[in-house]
């Protein structure tokens, strides 16, 4: 291009020049003369690019905060302009040609997105580092992750959860757990447990770790499970809320264990389905809860002993576990046990057993124990059965269960009865919200739907009112009726009587003794005192 400029400027340039200028940058002979001339204006000119203006438009704040109303429409935020400038609040804006350039110029493809689908789309053009991989049991990484297969339990169809730890450097699936229904700190105990014992059938990944990192779940954060992290002398990494990725390894998993095992189970919630409304087949077969729960082990186990992830290089992350020199600790089944349950506080032993939760635990280890200081620590949610420690000493005295536990007929009977009432509350709550309204072509309040007539109105008011009162009157709440007004009555009395109701009639059986009223009658009353007490 500075060969032809020196050409132009000799007045030695021709045709033949710009046409084989043309044809080598595949570009037509009138863009190489319009980058002649661009080039005579500014010599720092680059070939292809737009001349600079200062009137040229660019994406102000406000167009940004138009871009995030309208969820990224440029045409939209085009129409706002030309409304505002209509209404003489602002200056007319440009072509929208010239506004869509505005915003690829000046706003990144990542802002872009995050105008337009928020934080979670813009962080999709993000550039993340890569952490080292350390060793074995350095990091791990845990999680939950909801199943999309529905599964029977119980004869309902349910998504479970998953709880599992993996480990960081070898992305080995070292613990797992599953859970029918809403995980809880008792999944994530053990999963735990799994995951830090090396015994059959857990082996040969475990050991304890130094470092965990957790992503502000309550669960992973309770009490509980604190408590057990730091009896084991481990680290929790609370992550930021929404950042998944500062926990890739086990988010990796999450979607992996989807694409590669889960979508091919009977019951995918996410398989596409023919039809306008995709539905599950009814005469689809769902696993158990048991066969789920094996399955879902047999593919841990694969991943483990035979799956090469990118990362390792073609090796399993069994073979980097072993090839890892780092020594492991290990720590015994029953202390484990201990560690990750839940202290109750203490409780005294009586000739009843040990009181917890307005209950009775007994044990065939405490004949001759009573009175004694106990220390209770339970898993949770699993409240049949306890373990009891000695209070002073912490010795281990033995586990108690629950007194005079219903059978499991009676659990089922009693299940039943409240899914019953549920079923019913919920029939109920339906009828009672079930309002139709008229559709709208122009803006007018609502109208509701259901034509009365006036008599069924009345009808229905009436009937209200008269129950409402009969459950609500009581004596002493309606006062009594005003006296005649020849009465002579108290300023005191008269506050608490309702005016403008007539005196009641005196019942037949004494009407015969009832004279008239007046001041001669007997009806009349004695003539109050100066105290206000009649005389």
């Amino acid at each position: 291009m500075r060969r032809l400029l020196a050409l132009r400027q000799e007045q030695k340039l021709t045709t033949r020049h710009v046409r084989l200028m043309a044809q080598s940058l595949e570009v037509t002979e009138r863009t190489v003369w319009r980058w002649l001339a661009a080039a005579e204006r500014d010599e720092s000119a680059e070939p292809g690019a737009r001349a600079q203006s200062k009137d040229r438009f660019s994406a102000t704040p406000e167009v940004r905060r138009l871009l995030a109303l309208w969820k990224g429409n440029v045409a939209a935020v085009h129409r706002e302009l030309t409304a505002r400038a209509a209404r003489g609040e602002g200056a007319p804006p440009p072509s929208i040609p010239t506004l869509h350039r505005a915003i690829q110029r000046d706003l990144t493809p990542g802002e872009r997105a995050g105008l337009a689908g928020g934080e979670r789309e813009a962080r999709k053009h993000d550039v993340f580092l890569a952490r080292p991989r350390g060793w074995r049991n350095h990091v791990w990484e845990t999680d939950h992750m909801q199943a999309p297969v529905l599964i029977d339990v119980d004869g309902t169809a349910r998504r479970p959860w998953i709880t599992w730890f993996t480990d960081c450097a070898t992305n080995a699936i070292t613990g797992v757990a599953v859970t029918p229904i809403h995980p809880s700190r008792e999944s994530v105990l053990a999963a735990l447990r799994s995951a830090v014992l090396r015994e059959d059938p857990y082996g040969p990944f475990g050991g304890l770790l130094e470092k965990v990192r957790v992503d502000r779940g309550k669960d992973f954060l309770s009490r509980t499970v604190t408590a057990a992290f730091d009896l084991l002398d481990v680290t929790v990494e609370d992550l930021p809320a929404y950042t998944p990725h500062l926990k890739g390894t086990v988010e990796g998993l999450n979607r992996a264990v989807e694409s590669m095992f889960l979508a091919a189970l009977p019951g995918y919630a996410r398989q596409p389905r023919p039809g306008k409304r995709p539905s599950r087949p009814k005469d689809e077969v769902l696993l158990g809860f048991e066969d789920f729960t094996a399955r879902l082990l047999a593919w841990t186990r694969w991943w483990n002993t035979e799956h090469q992830p990118a990362p390792l290089r073609g090796r399993t992350p069994v073979e980097a576990w072993q090839d890892d020199p780092t020594p492991l600790r290990d720590v015994a089944a029953a202390d484990l046990w201990t560690f990750t349950l839940e202290d109750a506080g203490t409780r005294m032993l009586t000739t009843r057993g040990i009181r917890f939760r307005k209950r009775d635990y007994v044990g065939p280890w405490m004949t001759g124990q009573s009175g004694i200081q106990v220390r209770i620590r339970f898993m949770p949610h699993h409240d049949h059965c306890i373990e009891v420690y000695h209070a002073a000493t912490g010795r281990y005295l033995g586990p108690a269960d629950l007194a005079d536990q219903a059978t499991e007929e009676q659990v089922s009977a009693v299940r039943r009865a409240g899914a019953a009432r549920s079923r019913r509350l919920k029939k109920d709550l339906e009828a009672s919200q079930r309002e139709r309204y008229a559709t709208a072509t122009h803006a007018e309040p609502p109208r509701r739907l259901g034509a009365l007539t006036g008599a069924q109105a009345d009808a229905e008011l009436a009937r209200s009112a008269g129950t409402s009162l009969s459950q609500l009157a009581l004596p002493y709440v309606i006062p009594p009726a005003a006296p005649p007004a020849d009465w002579r009555t108290p300023a005191s009395l008269a506050a608490l009587t309702t005016a403008g109701r007539p005196a009641p009639l005196p019942s037949s059986r004494d009407s015969a003794s009832v004279v008239p009223d007046g001041p001669a009658g007997r009806g009349a009353p004695s003539t109050p005192d100066e105290d206000g007490d009649p005389s």
